[in-house]
């Protein structure tokens, strides 16, 4: 006759969910197989569209409009007046980048950038956002601690550098514009671009490093 050990029980099934994935993860899965199920949706559609915001429509179309703000006085000041007309030279716009605000970096100021009430973020040209930035930690703390946060990015900044902080909003999304290292002189756009980090555009990151591509 079996026999009922409730302890056993208690840990397979921890052993069982300890290889599950996440909460979040699971519920997408489970509604990507309904709408592939129903035939709403072909799996293949699936894969192109995550592959293409994590590698082309992301942060690659924002390090594009960084380096040409780094060659392009011009574009520069029109960026900095208005990015979401700026960006139309791109063809990136779209409803997340319809109130985009571009902020620059300088050697005496720091920008970094968080949505304190969800995760709004200019996903047209950083692609999709990081797990990080939309944990609640991050955005709680980016407000009340941001040298501190920033550090812990491996960002430490002297108390002769300014931090701002920007809070993100529906109506109101920003990509900071980072310092061009030097060592970058003569490079062309792409070469440029390809040196520009997803993190620098949110002001995670600061000193970009020129290395050749």
């Amino acid at each position: 006759m079996a026999t009922f050990n409730s302890d056993k029980a208690a840990e397979i099934h921890r052993h069982l969910h300890s290889h599950l994935p996440s909460d979040p993860a699971l519920r997408v899965k489970a509604l990507e197989s309904l709408v592939v199920e129903r035939g709403l949706v072909a799996s293949e559609t699936i894969d192109r569209w995550v592959e293409a915001y994590a590698e082309h429509i992301g942060p690659k179309r924002g390090a594009r409009v960084v380096a040409r703000s780094w060659l392009d006085a011009g574009f520069r000041a029109r960026l900095l007046e208005n990015a979401a007309e700026a960006i139309k030279e791109f063809g990136f716009e779209g409803s997340a980048t319809g109130h985009l605000r571009a902020v620059e970096n300088t050697s005496d100021t720091h920008n970094m950038v968080v949505c304190t009430l969800c995760s709004c973020y200019p996903f047209s040209v950083l692609g999709m956002s990081p797990a990080w930035y939309k944990s609640s930690a991050y955005r709680a703390r980016a407000v009340r601690e941001p040298r501190s946060v920033l550090s812990e990015f491996g960002v430490d900044l002297g108390p002769d550098i300014a931090v701002r902080v920007w809070d993100s909003t529906a109506e109101l999304r920003y990509i900071v514009i980072p310092q061009r290292p030097e060592g970058t002189d003569g490079w062309d756009e792409d070469a440029l671009a390809a040196i520009v980090t997803r993190n620098s555009m949110i002001g995670t990151d600061r000193d970009l490093k020129a290395e050749a591509v």
